[in-house]
């Protein structure tokens, strides 16, 4: 499903509103439409970087360092994932050029683990080459992170995008704009599962408990520990009630791909805290073991 037609048929619709119970559109500037993921998504960035110069105070990071970072980081993560849908449709877009003017309403499971590893990647470089503390770096974006991704969700909501399973409960959506199907592929007269409110709340709640700790932790490094751990813990119960469709199947469905990196995330958030732990114990040891040697000559002197 990730192909630019999609974004042919936006402009080919010459940019006509349609209503439905969720809303992919927030509202119309002339003929030029705001998409309610894009403006959700915004809203939650800035939030997130809101945060960031609080908890980068808490850690003794100075904040300006931080907002480049995740400018950095945003600026790579869009920029790359785009790049990624316009060589998969290189082919296409050369017949009709005029489609890259909607690739930015194309929303896919894919695009997004691409951007998140450029992320990722960009913010590792970053830090390395602005010499920032890995761990106390880290413990400052965990809950502005989590934070960003609840808004995310949000709009996935509007947008249908990451759409969740058939469902008979009364708090189901439905979808009746052709662009949520268009665009994100979500089916259109069906009720679903709200499951991007499940994990935004999920989201949510990680993000508060872990600005609430940081200033108690008790290493450099528990928190973005902990994060890797709520965060792979959400992602995996939550996927039971999306819908499968672009997410990849392992072990003969047993499994699909954001749950495998969902394991992946719990697995490596396990082994921050265990070295975490290793290292504060070797800290505490440290200080009895300088002094012992230097306890023996008092001993000698009184003997």
């Amino acid at each position: 499903m990730l192909t630019a037609q999609w974004a042919g048929f936006y402009l080919s619709q010459g940019l006509r509103g349609y209503s439905s119970q969720v809303h992919p559109v927030l509202f119309h500037i002339g003929p030029i439409l705001i998409p309610s993921y894009g403006a959700t998504a915004a809203l939650g960035v800035l939030l997130a970087l809101a945060m960031v110069l609080r908890t980068a105070r808490i850690v003794a990071i100075h904040p300006n360092q931080l907002w480049n970072l995740c400018i950095v980081a945003l600026f790579t993560a869009l920029v790359g994932s785009r790049l990624l849908l316009i060589i998969v449709n290189w082919t296409v877009l050369r017949s009709h050029p005029a489609w890259l003017l909607g690739l930015a309403m194309i929303h896919h499971p894919l695009l997004a683990a691409v951007g998140a590893l450029l992320a990722a990647i960009a913010a590792v470089l970053y830090t390395r080459s602005q010499r920032l503390p890995v761990w106390n770096t880290a413990d400052a974006l965990a809950a502005p992170l989590s934070l960003g991704l609840a808004f995310e969700q949000f709009g996935a909501l509007l947008a249908g995008s990451g759409y969740g399973t058939e469902t008979t409960a009364r708090w189901s959506v439905v979808y009746a704009s052709p662009l949520a199907a268009r665009w994100s592929g979500a089916p259109l007269g069906v009720p679903v599962h709200p499951v991007q409110v499940y994990a935004a709340l999920a989201f949510l709640t990680i993000s508060l408990a872990l600005l609430v700790w940081l200033p108690n932790r008790g290493q450099q490094g528990d928190i973005a520990g902990l994060w890797l751990l709520a965060t792979g813990a959400a992602i995996y119960v939550t996927e039971f009630w999306r819908d499968p469709e672009g997410r990849g199947t392992i072990l003969g469905g047993a499994l699909d791909g954001p749950q495998l990196v969902a394991i992946a995330l719990v697995l490596a958030g396990a082994l921050v805290l265990l070295e975490r732990k290793r290292c504060r114990i070797a800290s505490q040891a440290l200080p009895n073991e300088t002094a012992s040697p230097q306890a023996a000559p008092k001993d000698a002197v009184n003997g």
